[in-house]
């Protein structure tokens, strides 16, 4: 079994100290920064924008994934690319041409994948899946931090586990993603997890040491 990969979801740090949690973070062994772009349609919230992603990728060196929660998506991945967005998530839900857009992404030299919400069927993305070269599973509905994770989800992980050997693709989720619900997933076959309050975020404990435990397979 692979190392799991962490990334940290961005959108729960200290914004007044940004500079500090990320160089924090990435000392502390954090695989990835994780960027949840919302724009108050697709999702009924706002967060993070193409400046917050230039000022991450000014403190660290490792990856950067956006995952777009916006409508047209495709008419806009190019501002993420330029502020240097290593991989980007589309919602297919939200997206008309999405393999069109999964080609633009790869052909600017950029990771590709896209993000299936809760109600969103593996049938239904069958066809983007050679595209990607990562597939991220919602296990909460998308737009909050701090929600409960919905367990009929982990039917279409074991699913997306199972076809990620055809396509090749990373397999993470996103959701409330504890302790005991990584270890649980990452038998299935999931291959990153996105940390937010549930497993990394103001828990009183130094990032190296979550990180760590979090990292050891059970």
């Amino acid at each position: 079994m692979s190392e799991r990969i962490l990334s940290a979801s961005m959108m729960c740090a200290d914004f007044t100290d940004l500079q500090n949690e990320v160089e924090t973070l990435d000392k502390a062994g954090i695989d990835y920064f994780h960027c949840d772009v919302m724009d108050g349609c697709f999702v009924p919230n706002f967060t993070m924008g193409t400046n917050d992603i230039k000022a991450i990728k000014k403190c660290t060196s490792k990856p950067v994934d956006c995952h777009l929660m916006i409508e047209n998506p495709g008419d806009k991945v190019d501002w993420f690319i330029d502020a240097g967005a290593d991989i980007l998530y589309i919602h297919p839900e939200a997206e008309r041409y999405v393999v069109k857009t999964l080609h633009h992404i790869k052909d600017r030299g950029v990771k590709a994948g896209i993000a299936i919400n809760p109600d969103t069927s593996v049938e239904t993305v069958m066809e983007m899946l050679p595209l990607c070269d990562y597939v991220m599973v919602m296990t909460v509905n998308p737009g909050f931090a701090g929600q409960k994770f919905l367990d009929f989800t982990k039917i279409k992980i074991k699913r997306l586990a199972e076809l990620k050997t055809i396509y090749s693709y990373k397999l993470f989720i996103d959701g409330s993603c504890s302790p005991a619900i990584i270890d649980e997933t990452s038998k299935f076959g999931v291959d990153g997890f996105i940390l937010g309050t549930s497993a990394l975020f103001n828990k009183g404990r130094p990032y190296g040491e979550l990180i760590k435990e979090l990292k050891k397979e059970v």
